[in-house]
């Protein structure tokens, strides 16, 4: 059976998100991301590109470049919301689908040329996307995910494009090496060192010369470059690691600022670890100095998910970790090694009422929201970066640092 794999990619998401809910936007740059200094800029409208933005970019930046530009912060639960909807439509009109992040889709429509025809299924599945969410959306159709996710890229803005079995090679010869997904700039760099530029380059060259040139890598951007390489769909993604991370307006060396900051994250990855009747056993804390040095430590411990384990552990990572005593830029916090599982009591340590005051908390959580209570500790930081569930399958939510 021809493989027939279909990558579909909501164009500029989040800037069409925003002005599908206010018109006045239309056809007007539009950054969306952090409004402060050390905002990121997280999508950009076609508008704004010819002044050389970028996402991912700075958007301190970004503002000088395109001093025109509307700015808009953005809403994590807006952007999820229509991306849910347009999940939704593909999981009832594909058998087996990977949502490969909040805006990217796979589907695989082997087989159905037998009967309806790929392109045809995918120009129409593409069509009631747009008409029911509004959101304009672009697809590749090829016999495998690299290509058809390099076709996307070549159809937008808002288009669609097949590549036969067979046209492969030939589709991406005249492409940039940087349209090969996983060449980033470091692998970019090295290759154009080479005076290796165009996709056809990397064709002609030995797989041998690949691999010395840049180890494992190098063979899995040959294939790409080759239109040979079949990842599989992946279906359901399984959370190995929990992380959440902040960065400071200004700054700081407020030691209580800091703790705070740990301690509201601590609390909340607890809350989403029981909420998901899951266990970590690897705490670790990140610290980032104004310098942009940047240092982490890790401990495991016994599998918990408990309040009055995590933060303590996680408390003192940071005590032992922060020994510089310079302005700190950005904390985070990672939990990781995590399976499925329930806090087991200690016969000796843990009470009654300990155990009900986390239930309690947990269900006023569950009802009004993750920062409806919280601890006095980390009443300074309540606005630390809340999750929807992050073990139902999806992607981690991914904000900022991608080239949408």
């Amino acid at each position: 059976m021809k493989k027939h794999i279909l990558h579909l990619d909501l164009d500029t998401f989040f800037v069409s998100c925003e002005r599908l809910i206010d018109s006045r936007l239309q056809k007007k740059p539009l950054l969306v991301g952090g409004t402060g200094d050390r905002g990121v800029v997280a999508a950009c409208s076609y508008e704004t590109r010819r002044f050389g933005v970028h996402s991912g970019m700075s958007m301190k930046i970004a503002r000088k470049l395109c001093p025109e530009a509307t700015i808009i912060r953005g809403n994590t639960g807006t952007y999820s919301k229509y991306s849910n909807i347009v999940t939704d439509i593909i999981k009832e009109s594909v058998p087996v689908f990977e949502k490969a992040s909040i805006d990217e889709f796979y589907a695989d429509l082997s087989g159905m040329d037998a009967f309806f025809g790929s392109y045809k299924f995918a120009s129409e599945l593409r069509q009631r996307i747009i008409k029911e969410s509004g959101l304009p959306i672009s697809f590749g159709l090829s016999q495998n995910k690299i290509v058809s996710k390099v076709a996307t890229g070549e159809a937008k803005p808002n288009n669609q494009l097949q590549i036969d079995n067979g046209f492969e090679k030939s589709f991406l010869a005249p492409l940039s090496i940087r349209k090969i997904p996983s060449v980033g700039e470091k692998t970019y760099q090295t290759l154009r060192n080479l005076g290796v530029d165009k996709v056809k380059v990397i064709q002609e060259m030995p797989l041998e010369m690949m691999i010395s040139v840049l180890g494992k890598n190098g063979k899995t951007i040959w294939k790409r470059a080759n239109g040979i390489d079949n990842p599989p769909i992946i279906t359901f993604h399984e959370r190995k690691s929990l992380s959440t991370e902040r960065t400071y307006n200004k700054d700081t060396i407020d030691v209580k600022k800091l703790k705070e900051t740990i301690f509201a994250m601590a609390e909340n990855l607890a809350y989403q670890l029981r909420k998901g009747d899951k266990l970590a056993s690897v705490f670790s804390v990140k610290i980032r100095y104004s310098d942009f040095n940047t240092y982490s430590k890790q401990v495991k411990i016994p599998y918990t998910s408990a309040d009055h384990i995590i933060i303590p552990t996680v408390l003192e990572l940071f005590n032992k970790l922060y020994q510089r005593r310079l302005l700190i830029r950005l904390v985070g916090v990672k939990i990781s090694d995590i399976v499925n599982g329930n806090y087991q009591i200690n016969l000796f340590d843990d009470t009654q009422q300990m155990l009900n005051l986390y239930n309690a908390m947990d269900n006023v959580r569950n009802k009004y929201g993750e920062a409806s209570i919280m601890r006095a500790s980390a009443m300074g930081a309540k606005t630390i970066g809340r999750f929807n569930d992050p073990f139902n399958g999806d992607p981690p939510l991914v904000l900022a640092h991608r080239k949408q």
